[in-house]
């Protein structure tokens, strides 16, 4: 028979392991420890920058050479191509279209009829007028006949007066009859005039109703159809477009208010239009408005360009890119621009924070007095970078014109052929 004896219990040493690590007593060690780990990558990533930034590598620089040739400066600016002279024209009457005698492109000259409103109603009110016109000057013919009789009658009555045949209140009766003839002589002539005046309305206004070309031109646009009602109220009615001369036109370009000081009359420039890509054609500055321009806080000065359209190749409204020559230099030397903005940037190695793994991840920006340099440089002056012996050497230059991608140069500080600093590439 076995016989069997009740032996103490021994927890299990993993298990009290977890319980210890598991107390609250131990949670600090847990951030420690992710510091520590995360020491140790830094430090890893710092020596394989050190290695791959090792002293052997070398910065490249990017040179272009200095040239010697002509500058041309030009300002951009766009807008659209109009006619010289175009004119909107409208009816000042009311009534219904009878004929429209013009369409879109038809040549027309002065005075030649576009379109008729119906004149039934207008030709009957002349016809009015000119009877009440007639009516006026047989008034007057009464009237006269009035005024002669009365005359007569004035007479005789004074002369019976003078042989105390008629009295004294006869004579004044006649006289005041006389008087009053004159006056009704007056007021029908006056009637005529006024009828002569409400004609010449009349006939104006049936005049009106055929509507006629001011100028001589081409029709760029005709509004209305044959039939069609025409109102003329607060507003007159643009019922065509003329355009005078489309071989002589203008185009309107806004050039920004920091160009527009460069600019006066007669200066060339070429522009291109989207239908002809490929063409350049000529034009000159003919006016420089003073009245400004504002959208969107932008200011522009309204600038216009004669052209010549012989070829008939534009079109108005055709929108247009012009590049107008304001300087030109026929003969100097010419650095790129980026060699003007060029500053050198300091390498890793060299820029480390006094050294060590943060001095190789963090290096050095370029120092105050570096970035700075530009915009210490006189007007009219700047600084070129070219390679030495011992790496970027500065070069002070008296710059002039620039076009946006080169500057003339003053000075014999740099010759023709001469590369300078345009950018560089340093070790990753």
């Amino acid at each position: 028979m076995e016989t069997v004896r009740n032996s103490p219990v021994t927890p299990d040493t993993d298990v009290v392991r977890a319980a210890i690590d598991t107390s609250p007593r131990r949670r600090w060690l847990r951030p420690l420890i992710w510091t520590l780990v995360v020491l140790l990558g830094l430090t890893g990533v710092g020596a394989g920058y050190a290695l791959l930034a090792r002293p052997g590598d070398t910065t490249a620089y990017r040179t272009e050479p200095v040239q010697r040739g002509a500058l041309t400066v030009n300002v951009t600016a766009t807008g659209q191509v109009q006619p010289l002279n175009q004119v909107d024209v409208g009816s000042e009457l009311s009534g219904r279209l009878a004929s429209v005698d013009v369409d879109y492109n038809d040549t027309v000259t002065a005075g030649q009829v576009l379109a008729r409103l119906d004149t039934d109603e207008l030709e009957a009110t002349v016809r009015e007028q000119r009877a009440a016109l007639d009516a006026a000057r047989a008034s007057v013919s009464e009237a006269q006949a009035t005024q002669v009789e009365a005359r007569l009658k004035y007479a005789r009555n004074r002369d019976l007066a003078k042989r105390e045949l008629a009295s004294r209140e006869d004579v004044d009766t006649a006289e005041a009859a006389f008087k009053r003839a004159e006056a009704g002589v007056v007021s029908a002539r006056a009637d005529v005039s006024r009828a002569e005046a409400t004609l010449r309305t009349a006939e104006t206004r049936l005049d009106k109703a055929v509507i006629r070309a001011p100028i001589s031109g081409i029709v760029l646009a005709r509004n209305v159809e044959p039939g069609q009602t025409v109102v003329a109220s607060l507003q007159t009615p643009v019922l065509f477009t003329l355009a005078e001369n489309l071989e002589h036109m203008e185009l309107h370009v806004d050039v920004d208010e920091a160009d527009v000081g460069r600019l006066k009359a007669g200066e060339t420039a070429t522009f291109t239009v989207d239908a002809y890509p490929d063409r350049t054609f000529p034009a000159h500055v003919t006016q420089v408005r003073y009245a400004p321009r504002t959208v969107e806080g932008v200011v522009t000065y309204e600038t216009l360009l004669e052209v010549d359209n012989a070829e008939l190749l534009l079109r108005p409204g055709m929108t247009a890119t012009a590049e107008i020559t304001v300087a030109t230099v026929d003969d100097a030397l010419l650095v790129p621009n980026t060699a003007l903005r060029y500053q050198p940037v300091q390498a890793p190695e060299e820029s480390a924070r006094g050294g060590g793994v943060l001095g190789m991840l963090f290096p050095h920006r370029p120092s105050r007095e570096r970035r700075t340099a530009a915009d210490k440089a006189a007007p009219g002056t700047g600084r070129v970078w070219v390679l030495g012996k011992d790496g970027p050497q500065a070069v002070e230059v008296e710059t002039g014109l620039t076009d946006g991608r080169l500057t003339a140069l003053h000075g014999d500080s740099l010759t023709a052929g001469t590369r300078v600093i345009v950018g560089q590439e340093t070790p990753s």
